[in-house]
């Protein structure tokens, strides 16, 4: 039982490129290898641009950590079709990852009952439609992001009066109101394997920042998630409008009347944080060896 694993030039072990945040990429295979090593199986990490032939024997591909995706989102997409047209399982699968994609994936999912952060959608940001989201958000800071993205890259905070006239963003972006209680409170994460909860996690950023990621001085804590906060998670991981992911990310952010509003369902390339989750491991191999092995 072969496994391939997605990496890019910032998390390939012995790239000369690597990104500081490197570090989760190791955690995640030092998790998982042994894990299918117990079952009988390998894991093999390439980078997703390597030709067809790299990938020869592997049964199924976990997306691992293609840390560049976002900025050759449809050479990306092309290859995760071309495993899956070679017949090789691709976790999460390619129409999946299609959707999850473009954030607008968002808007789906508030039809479907999810509680998300009110959002502008633009194709073409420019300073009027920074003003233009405090308007319409009546507060005094905004937060705008790619549309296709990950890792608060390219993303920026906007306080009311700062706003340079010239400012602009080169790709689709999403303005939403900037929550305080990411700082008073931290962003939450809920992991999901095959479906079933497997851990959870506050992150909260360093002093004076607002991106929780490690790559900006972000912290994480495991915790034990009350059971409406766990209920909520879940009911966002029900309303994907696919087969059951193999694995799932839920990031949410404490709103204030006190319920849990929906930031990401990262179904992608999330980092699982396997320090916070030590059965991570064991309980990807099984599923994994679970969809090898359906008929």
């Amino acid at each position: 039982m072969k496994i391939g694993f997605l990496t890019c030039p910032g998390t390939m072990p012995g790239s000369p490129t690597r990104r500081d945040d490197a570090f989760e990429h190791d955690y995640q295979v030092d998790a998982i290898r042994p894990a299918l090593e117990a079952c009988g199986g390998s894991l093999v990490e390439i980078e997703w641009r390597a030709p067809l032939d790299a990938f020869a024997g592997c049964e199924l591909v976990l997306v691992g950590t293609p840390w560049d995706y976002w900025d050759f989102e449809q050479a990306f997409l092309d290859k995760l079709d071309a495993l899956e047209g070679a017949g090789i399982i691709v976790c999460n699968p390619h129409a999946l990852v299609r959707w999850n994609s473009r954030k607008t994936y968002l808007r789906d999912l508030a039809e479907c009952g999810a509680a998300t952060i009110p959002t502008l959608w633009v194709e073409q940001p420019a300073a009027a439609d920074i003003g233009a989201a405090f308007d319409m958000f009546d507060c005094e800071t905004v937060v705008a992001k790619r549309q296709v993205g990950a890792g608060a890259e390219g993303q920026s905070i906007h306080r009311k009066g700062g706003v340079r006239g010239d400012w602009a963003m080169a790709y689709p972006a999403m303005i939403q109101p900037y929550l305080p209680q990411i700082a008073s409170e931290g962003e939450y994460s809920f992991l999901f394997i095959d479906g079933a909860f497997s851990h959870a996690l506050v992150k909260r950023p360093a002093a004076g920042d607002y991106r929780v990621q490690s790559l900006y001085g972000g912290t994480e804590e495991a915790i034990q998630p009350e059971a409406a906060d766990l209920a909520a998670a879940q009911a966002v991981v029900d309303a994907i409008p696919f087969d059951t992911p193999l694995y799932a990310r839920i990031d949410m952010v404490r709103g204030e009347d006190g319920t849990l509003l929906l930031m990401e369902a990262e179904l992608i390339e999330p980092y699982l944080y396997p320090l916070q989750g030590p059965e991570l491991g064991p309980r990807l191999a099984e599923a994994i060896t679970k969809r090898i092995d359906k008929p």
